[in-house]
């Protein structure tokens, strides 16, 4: 991020007029994710798809952040155009989501599904680095605006929790068409950011970074540990569903994850371990996570499980954050991230689609193969501390 120096000094009104349309923003994109998320296989299943669809279908937008994703961004990056990519890619999430919900067959579903995630996955890079690039002119504080992102995510999941008990699940699909319909329309209130020049790194620093070790270690160990939330991720609310929890019941176990994991960011700047400790303790905390979820514990259980979710998901995010602001160089860092999210979206895709063939046969043992990459990613880091770590200041949040 530029130093304040470089950046031109804003007007006041100006400043608040960005943070009050982000901090609204941010709300209505993660509010979207929140009732996606947790009931958008419920839907699934209620159309009558199976496991194995369901896997499939899911695993979407993991294939599309490694392949449309860098080139949307990029093509956004190249005009100057994030608000307006920002506005085109709501509109299209929301058209799409209204298209699915006029679908039943497996494969109309996938590949209405598909031609919708190629324009959703991007927003929230795009959102991200028009954020920071207002944060960085401004001279605003990042955390606070998407903190509230986090927060809504919780609301959107609990809507739906309670929606579900009123409404017909096959009906779902049109409350989140029409969480994204409300992000689209808050979008157009963004204001531009005009003066700002990105800072673009050539193609030889694109070789270096991916010839660092260091720094593919990073990539790996955060595309293992969170992709192994996948299983989670798809079969948890059709699972407790089936155990006989209603629909309040399933988004508040949700929302206990995620309000973990706002605590958990908010108190980042307090952490003075290493990050390469943090990821590993994330990594391990998973492992208990999931060989747990595999025994069908009972609710009382379940809730204590579900707020380890600050530390699986959480704790990851901040010690891989901290890692990548430590380790590549400022030049590279929206290249860096864009790797990032490419190798997760490969590993996610794959793990989506063996989690619907393993649950299909096993059940909730398919948390076990998700306990296996987190421990896979957790040895990756431990192997490469001697590498990463070096004298930095405490992880943050990013």
């Amino acid at each position: 991020m530029p130093s304040d120096s470089q950046i031109p000094i804003a007007s006041q009104a100006a400043s608040k007029r960005f943070a009050t349309w982000l901090a609204v923003f941010y709300p209505t994109l993660f509010g979207a994710s929140g009732a996606h998320l947790p009931f958008f296989t419920v839907w699934l299943k209620a159309i009558g798809l199976d496991a194995s669809w369901i896997g499939i279908i899911t695993a979407v937008p993991s294939v599309t952040r490694f392949t449309v994703l860098p080139l949307v961004t990029a093509l956004a990056e190249s005009r100057q155009a994030l608000r307006a990519g920002i506005i085109v890619t709501g509109f299209a999430t929301a058209l799409g989501f209204c298209v699915l919900g006029t679908q039943q067959q497996p494969l109309l579903v996938l590949l209405v599904y598909a031609a919708m995630c190629c324009l959703w996955t991007p927003m929230v890079p795009l959102t991200d680095a028009y954020a920071l690039r207002g944060v960085a002119r401004y001279g605003l504080n990042y955390g606070p605006l998407r903190l509230w992102g986090s927060a809504a995510f919780v609301a959107g999941a609990l809507l739906c929790g309670v929606l579900v008990n009123v409404i017909a699940a096959r009906h779902l699909i049109w409350v989140i068409a029409a969480m994204a319909a409300l992000n689209a329309l808050v979008g157009l209130g963004l204001p531009p950011l005009e003066g700002v020049k990105p800072v673009t790194a050539g193609s030889r620093g694109a070789r270096e970074l991916l010839g660092d070790r260091g720094f593919l270690a990073i990539i790996v160990t955060s595309a293992l540990i969170q992709s192994s939330h996948s299983a989670y991720y798809i079969f948890a609310a059709i699972t407790w569903q089936q155990s006989g929890f209603g629909g309040l019941t399933i988004a508040g176990l949700w929302a206990f994850g995620v309000l973990a994991e706002i605590v958990l960011f908010a108190l980042s700047p307090r952490f003075t371990l290493p990050s390469t400790v943090l990821v590993v303790i994330a990594a391990l905390a998973a492992v208990a996570r999931w060989v747990i979820s595999a025994q069908d514990p009972p609710i009382a259980v379940l809730g204590f499980v579900q707020l380890v979710h600050g530390l699986t998901f959480g704790l990851t995010q901040v010690g891989i954050m901290g890692l990548m602001v430590h380790h590549v160089p400022p030049h590279m860092v929206a290249r860096g991230q864009g790797y990032l999210a490419a190798c997760s979206g490969i590993i996610t895709a794959i793990t989506s689609i063996l989690c619907g063939v393993v649950y299909a046969r096993y059940g909730q043992g398919v948390y076990y193969m998700m306990a296996a990459m987190a421990a896979s990613g957790g040895l990756v880091m431990w192997m490469a501390r001697s590498r990463l770590d070096h004298p930095h200041r405490a992880a943050s949040g990013g």
